[in-house]
């Protein structure tokens, strides 16, 4: 109070401000907002591994990349297929929350037969591939299209495992059984190999994506990869 009587208002500004000071450290501060997951950089890996498993309503692909002895090192990649559900359409997600894709394909009716468009998250297409039925008949062959970089030719490499591949998916029931032999499909452009996919043995499906041409899109590669598997059975 002054020689008047009065309290000081420099001494009351004084006080609010510790007032203040004191009440921005009581509150805490609010959380980032979340943000959309980025895609991982697949890109400058060449070798991963997808695992397969199924549930009565859905198989669930995990896509790891592979560490050096062939395991299962950092996860990259997450797809869901419904079992029951039209087949054709399949969504490659960075990871098991679902909240990014890297990639989508789906089929739609071509003169070759029934072509699959690869779509990036914004609906882009980067890539396609399609089976060429007339040389699928004695072992399943695929055309890989990247634009603009190259053509790949995939064909299945042992006749013996082709065919009976061919008969046990018309045999009654089998068709939910998984296929535990292993087989492999070799992918060439004039005659180079530049990709191979091979299904491991096991009651478990697990296939290994080993890339040998830096050019080729990962994704591109990767929805191929699941696309043998979940397009096995018309």
């Amino acid at each position: 109070m002054d020689s008047t009587g009065t309290e000081s208002s420099a001494g009351t500004g004084a006080e609010k401000d510790k007032a203040a000071v004191g009440l921005a450290k009581a509150t805490p501060a609010p959380a980032p907002a979340p943000t959309t997951a980025e895609a991982p950089d697949i890109q400058s890996h060449d070798t991963f591994v997808i695992k397969k498993t199924l549930s009565l309503a859905a198989g669930e692909y995990v896509v790891s990349v592979a560490r050096p002895d062939g395991s299962e090192g950092e996860p990259v990649a997450y797809a869901r297929e419904k079992r029951l559900s039209l087949r054709g359409q399949v969504t490659v997600y960075t990871d098991a929350s679902r909240k990014s894709v890297l990639a989508a394909f789906k089929g739609r009716d071509h003169e070759v037969g029934y072509m699959y468009d690869v779509r990036d998250a914004s609906g882009q297409s980067f890539g396609s591939f399609y089976e060429d039925a007339g040389a699928s008949f004695l072992r399943r062959t695929w055309q890989v299209r990247q634009p603009g970089t190259m053509k790949l030719t995939g064909r299945e490499r042992s006749r013996v495992v082709a065919f009976v591949r061919f008969v046990w998916e018309f045999v009654p029931y089998l068709e939910y059984v998984p296929f535990i032999w292993p087989y492999r499909f070799k992918y060439t452009e004039s005659g180079k190999p530049l990709m191979t996919v091979t299904k491991k043995l096991g009651l478990h499906t697990r296939y290994v994506l080993e890339i040998l041409a830096p050019d080729i899109d990962r994704r591109l590669a990767i929805a191929h990869t699941l696309a043998l598997d979940a397009l096995e059975v018309d």
